[in-house]
């Protein structure tokens, strides 16, 4: 099960799992369609309470940049499995994870910092996911 091939597809879910966040924050930058990542933003930071609203403008600026960089990550990590990983596997395995620890220890602690705890236990789901089988190295 822990082979370079299985790897390989794993980091196309890797991909979908980090770029499907995406067209939900995309969609957050205009009042009309905003209601999906204010719903996921109020998931994240439990209880479903209705607290977190895209009233403010500066709202809807983080939700784009959000939005892209989480593409932008997806689709890199979907072209480093498809152009990259049969040249360098360990290396492109070893990068995703250091990637996706990053992103899971600082959005973590932001999350506390903030007052939204319920997150960081939500990024532990989304890290498991993200991560899978890439926790150990393939065997050849």
């Amino acid at each position: 099960m822990m082979t370079q091939q299985f790897h390989k597809f794993w980091l196309k879910i890797t991909a979908i799992v980090i770029g499907s966040f995406a067209p939900v924050f995309f969609l957050g930058t205009m009042l009309t369609t905003a209601e999906p990542a204010r719903f996921t933003l109020d998931l994240l930071s439990l209880p479903l309470d209705g607290v977190q609203t895209y009233q403010e403008p500066t709202t809807r600026f983080l939700s784009a940049l959000a939005g892209g960089f989480l593409f932008g990550w997806g689709v890199m990590v979907w072209c480093l499995s498809a152009w990259v990983y049969d040249k360098a596997p360990e290396a492109v395995r070893k990068t995703v994870v250091t990637g996706v620890l990053s992103w899971f220890v600082l959005d973590s602690s932001g999350s506390i910092a903030s007052g939204n705890a319920s997150n960081a236990f939500i990024n532990i789901i989304v890290l498991f996911i993200a991560i899978g089988p890439l926790w150990r190295p393939a065997k050849s």
